[in-house]
């Protein structure tokens, strides 16, 4: 019997799972973060080591059993980076094959039927990956609006600081969010808001677009703005990638993943007019598995094993272990 690896390395979490050759879910390990960019490559290993060690414990089979992992990793944005993620997963002994991969793209292998297509994530804040059939890959940066890149939560709120500084100097009608936005941080007016942010003892944080949904949901017209142009730019993002990858004229399956989505057709709607207008033929899907299930399938090809005829086995299987816990 043969069993395969996958760590799903975040920015907030770390999640390891191992199956064997059937799609079972044998093991289980959770860490905390594991970016470098947060916890540095020391952080990196603890994060791998602790979860790496709680599935192999939970399966309860030898490392060296191991004939395959995959590495989803957060932070792992160049190629020159691979040395030192490289060195942090081999911490853990394995000596199987590996594959070391972008976070981003364990969205895409877990969601698409084929391991194919387009993945954006939008969570605390934005990712797009892409492979074609023959693994040729596309992608944004990673890094935000100094990219021009934005529909992560903290890009929905700095999009719902500009609506609140409009409103404060008079070039927009007033908003609800304004109220939002002084709550949030305990900012005693407007101006007071806006100096706070300048100097530094003020900081917003992205769960606060959870209040810019439900100001949009309630009728503030500057906070639907701000919805409607954080889903178009998910939109151009996913369309960026199939120009790269020329999807244009392909029914492809683009993954939508991460909490941002959650928030519904307000942000999916518009995101979907945009990647239907340049391809057509475009299937939109939102992720209904773990991302870490991306992570193992990729750990199944490089050890040589065809995990996706077993994908929605390894996906309820998994499923069913983390509700059992």
């Amino acid at each position: 019997m043969r069993y395969f690896l996958g760590i799903d390395v975040g920015s907030s979490k770390t999640h390891a799972l191992i199956v064997d050759e059937e799609g079972r879910c044998l093991g289980f390990g959770k860490a905390g973060p594991g970016n470098h960019q947060g916890v540095g490559y020391e952080g990196t290993t603890r994060a791998i080591l602790d979860s790496f060690h709680e599935a192999v414990r939970t399966a309860r089979i030898d490392p060296q059993q191991i004939a395959g992992g995959g590495f989803g990793i957060a932070g792992y944005d160049w190629l020159s980076e691979l040395g030192e993620h490289t060195t942090c997963i081999r911490a853990t002994g394995i000596t199987c094959p590996i594959e070391v991969v972008n976070d981003g793209v364990n969205g895409l292998m877990a969601g698409t039927t084929h391991g194919w297509g387009v993945n954006v994530t939008a969570g605390s804040g934005v990712n797009a990956r892409g492979r074609d059939r023959q693994g040729r890959e596309g992608r944004i940066v990673g890094n935000g609006p100094d990219f021009g890149e934005y529909g992560g939560g903290i890009e929905i709120v700095g999009k719902a600081l500009q609506e609140v500084n409009y409103a404060w100097i008079k070039r927009n009608p007033p908003t609800a969010l304004t109220g939002i936005l002084l709550e949030a941080t305990g900012a005693k007016s407007e101006i007071d808001l806006m100096e706070g942010l300048s100097n530094g003892y003020y900081d917003l944080y992205p769960a606060i677009a959870i209040k810019v949904f439900e100001a949009a949901e309630a009728g503030d017209a500057a906070a639907r703005r701000v919805i409607r142009f954080s889903g178009e730019e998910l939109g151009h993002l996913a369309v960026a990638i199939i120009h790269q990858l020329n999807f244009e004229n392909e029914e492809v399956e683009v993954v939508q993943s991460g909490s941002v989505f959650d928030g519904g057709a307000p942000i999916s709607d518009p995101m979907r007019d945009v990647i239907l207008a340049a391809a057509p033929g475009a299937k939109i899907i939102r992720l209904d598995a773990p991302p870490v299930v991306g992570s193992l399938l990729l750990g199944m090809v490089a050890g040589g094993f065809d995990g996706y005829p077993l994908r929605k086995k390894i996906i309820a299987s998994t499923n069913g272990w983390l509700q059992q816990e």
